[in-house]
């Protein structure tokens, strides 16, 4: 299988533009059309990855973190672009998922939400547009004895789709009028005469990239001359996606209870605690690795509890002075747990190719007593 067929399955999993506009996604290094037996999946790519991906014989490194942050003036030998020069020389090609798979739904943000308890979670900030883009609503107005001919052209040029669910729309009967003036040619009634005739109102969403195709499918069922119809954008705030995660608890749960799933869930060895250290938590808020300015809307939304990767000192002291509990992970640790779910569903898209989870990608930070 090829990468660029390989890219495809990924955006299925976790779309490439639900990724930050600063980030760096996709394919950052190699060619679209190399084919692949052999995958590795790691958060980061550092020497020790490398050395396990050319033992292993590794085609395709899927990183969580981008090999590449800046733009490269020079790649050498030695020196910071060490990794990269040897990736290219060694012909492994990199594809990283990052900040997608931390809005992706199903992602790193809503398992750790899971994982803390937290139900009916919803993004906190950094929102991106929907990779699915924008819908519309359509409304047109129909002869009674025509809907079933404009619905079905309608239908079958795309519209109609929400969930799992095809051929979705409403009906509403009313009456419409019409005075066919110099030069029209009605196909119900005479130029001159005001026409009342029995109509249906007929509606159903459509996504943007079928809108133009809908129109026109609609305009060439439709029995009249000039239709009258109306397009509304449509919002939904469920459609948001997002870093980080906010909620209620699917019950009031004592912290000690949420540090041991946390544990058990992620293998954090350590946790770095801001705020009480006993308390119940009702509200609770995540977000994986480090989530910068987040932290103020989850003190105005007056959480509880926030598990995070890690903080700057001005935030863990406006996280003490407001109350709230935060738990900090370590960077990775709080992203980690994401590759084995993300391995199981990459195994079924990609049936034909081993993939395997490295090995020598660890948390570069050991846990001391002092």
């Amino acid at each position: 299988m090829k990468i660029k067929e390989i890219a495809e399955k990924i955006d299925k999993i976790v779309p490439m533009k639900l990724a930050q506009g600063w980030d760096n996604v996709g394919l950052l290094l190699g060619s679209a059309e190399k084919s692949v037996k052999r995958i590795l999946l790691t958060i980061d790519i550092t020497n020790d990855v490398l050395a396990e991906a050319k033992r292993l014989r590794i085609d395709l490194i899927i990183s969580y973190h981008p090999i590449i942050w800046d733009g490269l003036k020079k790649i050498n030998a030695e020196g910071p672009t060490s990794t990269v020069y040897e990736l290219i020389r060694s012909g492994i090609a990199v594809f990283t998922i990052h900040t997608a798979l931390d809005a992706a739904e199903g992602g790193v943000n809503d398992v750790l939400a899971e994982i803390v308890g937290i139900k009916h979670s919803k993004p906190i900030g950094d929102y991106v547009n929907s990779p699915a883009g924008d819908n519309y609503k359509l409304v047109v107005f129909v002869p009674a004895d025509s809907v079933k001919l404009v619905a079905d052209a309608v239908f079958a040029a795309g519209a109609g789709h929400i969930g799992n669910y095809s051929h979705c729309g409403f009906l509403a009967q009313g009456q419409g009028s019409f005075l066919p003036l110099e030069g029209a040619r009605p196909s119900i009634g005479k130029r001159g005469t005001l026409e009342r005739v029995a109509e249906t109102r007929f509606e159903t969403i459509v996504p943007a990239d079928k809108l133009a195709k809908v129109i026109t499918a609609m305009l060439n069922a439709h029995p009249y001359e000039v239709p009258a119809y109306d397009i509304f954008k449509l919002a939904s705030e469920a459609d948001r996606f997002g870093l980080g995660r906010i909620g209620q608890m699917a019950e009031p749960t004592q912290l000690s209870k949420i540090i041991t799933r946390i544990k058990r869930e992620t293998g954090a060895k350590a946790i770095g605690v801001v705020g009480p250290e006993k308390r119940l938590v009702k509200t609770a808020a995540v977000c994986a690795g480090s989530c910068g300015k987040i932290i103020n809307s989850i003190i105005a939304q007056k959480a509880d509890l926030y598990v995070t990767g890690e903080l700057k000192h001005h935030q863990a002291l406006a996280a003490q002075e407001a109350g709230l509990t935060v738990l900090c992970l370590s960077h990775t640790v709080s992203e980690r747990f994401i590759l084995k779910k993300l391995a199981r569903q990459l195994q079924k898209q990609l049936a034909t190719a081993t993939i395997r989870i490295s090995k020598k990608d660890f948390d570069p930070f050991r846990w001391k007593e002092i």
